[in-house]
C-alpha cells in the first residue's frame, strides 16, 4: 500500500486487533486471549473476547472518530492514521480514556452501567451485559413503550451526583452532541460534497440521486433552524442515550443497565430527544409490527409526561428543540450509514435503516418542512406523530 492510499476496513481492523492483543497482554500477563466475533459498528472497533476464561468486550477507537470518517479520509491517508493513532492511544484525553473514567465514576455513584474490566493504551475492556435492549422490549410489547422509556430516564437520576459532575467537568465527551455533529458534517462546501456521496456504495443510482436531493433540502432547512437556548440550567446528560444502550438484564420491570456513556453538560432535557429519535428509527426500520400505533402513542405519552410541568412558551421551546434534535439526529445517523464503504460491515439494525432510506427521507422532508414553516410546536409535534404512524404502518 502506498502512503497516499486511504485506509481500508481490513487495515483498520488488523491495527485494532493487534492493539487489543497487546493491551490484554499488558493487563493480564500470562492469560490467554481468544478473540470471538467482531461486533459491527460505524463508530469504533468492537470485538467479543475471552481472557483467562472471562468473556469481555474489547473496544478500540481510531482517533476518537467514527470508522466511516476515518475510511473517508478525514484523518488523512493510511500512514497518517497509523502514526496519529500511536500517539492518540496514549493520551489521557483519548475518547476511551474518558469513557473508562466515566464508567467507573457512574458505577461508584450507583448508576447501573457495564463494568469496566480494564483499560490501557487506548483499549477498553468491559464485562458483557446480558438481556434484551429497550428496542427489543418495545418491539415485543408496544403497549409498554411509555413505561420503558420512563424507566430509561429514571435509571439515570444518579447522573447529577457531585462525583459524576466533577468527573464530567474534568473530562467530558462533547463529541456526542447531536447539534455539534450535524454542523460538523454539513457545514460549507464539504457538507455539500458529503451529501453528494450519500449511498454511493449502498444504493442504486436512481435512489441515490433522489436521496441526495431530499437531503440537500432537509439539511438546508436544519442549518437555518438554530436550536433555541436551553429552557433551564445545564445538567449532566448521558449524551448517547439510545435504545441499544439501555439493557434490562433483570427483566422489563427492573432497573436498566447502561453502556457506552458520553457524559457532558447540556440542557436538562437533552437525553429525551435522542431517546425519542432512535426509538422512532427502530420502529421504522423494524419488520412491520402488529400495532405500531401503540409505539407512537407510547412515545407521545412519554413526551407529554416529560413536559407536564412546562407551560406556554417553555413547552413550545421544549417541543421545538425535540423536533429539531430528532431531525438532526436522524440525518446524522442515516448519512453515516449511507456513506459507509461497502467493505465496512454494518450492524443488522443499520442495514434495516438503509433499506428504509426512501421512507425516512420522505418523513424527514415532511417534518422539517412543517418546522421550517414556523408551525406552532404542539401542532408540529402532532403532525410529526401522524407522519411517523403512516410510515410505520407499511
Amino acid at each position: 500500500m502506498t502512503g497516499t492510499a486511504l485506509p481500508k476496513p481490513a487495515d483498520l481492523f488488523a491495527l485494532s486487533t493487534d492493539r487489543i492483543r497487546r493491551a490484554a497482554c499488558d493487563l493480564w500477563p500470562g492469560q490467554t486471549l481468544t478473540l470471538g466475533d467482531h461486533v459491527p459498528s460505524v463508530t469504533a472497533y468492537v470485538h467479543r473476547a475471552t481472557v483467562g476464561g472471562r468473556t469481555l468486550y474489547a473496544k478500540d477507537s481510531i482517533l476518537g472518530l467514527s470508522l466511516v470518517s476515518v475510511l473517508r479520509g478525514l484523518a488523512g491517508d493510511w500512514d497518517a492514521v497509523r502514526a496519529a493513532q500511536a500517539a492518540y492511544a496514549t493520551s489521557p484525553a483519548s475518547l476511551l480514556a474518558r469513557e473508562t473514567a466515566q464508567l467507573r465514576t457512574l458505577e461508584a455513584a450507583g448508576v447501573r452501567v457495564a463494568r469496566c474490566s480494564g483499560y490501557t493504551a487506548g483499549v477498553l475492556f468491559t464485562e458483557p451485559v446480558t438481556g434484551p435492549t429497550l428496542a427489543d422490549l418495545i418491539a415485543k410489547d408496544p403497549a409498554r413503550t411509555q413505561d420503558l422509556l420512563t424507566a430509561a430516564v429514571t435509571g439515570l437520576e444518579g447522573l447529577q451526583h457531585p462525583a459524576v459532575a466533577a468527573q464530567v467537568d474534568a473530562a467530558p465527551i462533547p463529541e456526542r452532541s447531536i447539534d455539534g455533529t450535524f454542523r460538523r458534517k454539513f457545514n460549507g462546501v464539504s457538507g455539500r460534497l458529503y451529501v453528494e456521496r450519500l449511498g454511493v456504495d449502498r444504493l442504486d443510482e436512481r435512489t441515490r440521486w433522489g436521496v441526495a436531493a431530499v437531503f440537500g433540502v432537509v439539511v438546508a432547512r436544519l442549518l437555518k433552524l438554530r436550536l433555541t437556548p436551553p429552557t433551564g440550567p445545564t445538567a449532566i446528560v448521558y449524551g448517547d442515550l439510545k435504545p441499544e444502550h439501555v439493557l434490562f438484564p433483570d427483566g422489563p420491570s427492573e432497573a436498566p443497565v447502561f453502556i457506552d456513556p458520553g457524559l457532558a453538560r447540556g440542557p436538562a432535557h437533552h437525553d429525551s430527544p435522542k431517546l425519542v429519535s432512535r426509538t422512532f428509527l427502530a420502529l421504522l426500520a423494524a419488520p412491520p409490527l402488529d400495532n405500531p400505533a401503540a409505539v407512537v402513542d407510547g412515545i407521545a405519552a412519554f413526551v407529554a409526561d416529560q413536559t407536564h410541568a412546562l407551560r406556554g412558551t417553555l413547552r413550545g421551546l421544549w417541543l421545538r428543540r425535540l423536533l429539531v434534535t430528532w431531525l438532526m439526529d436522524t440525518v446524522n445517523i442515516l448519512s453515516s450509514y449511507l456513506t459507509a464503504p461497502a467493505a465496512l460491515p454494518l450492524p443488522e439494525h443499520a442495514r434495516a435503516v438503509v433499506d428504509r432510506t426512501e421512507a425516512l427521507c420522505t418523513l424527514l422532508d415532511q417534518v422539517s418542512a412543517t418546522v421550517a414553516a414556523g408551525t406552532e410546536p404542539d401542532a408540529a409535534w402532532r403532525l410529526a406523530l401522524r407522519a411517523v404512524s403512516k410510515a410505520a404502518a407499511r
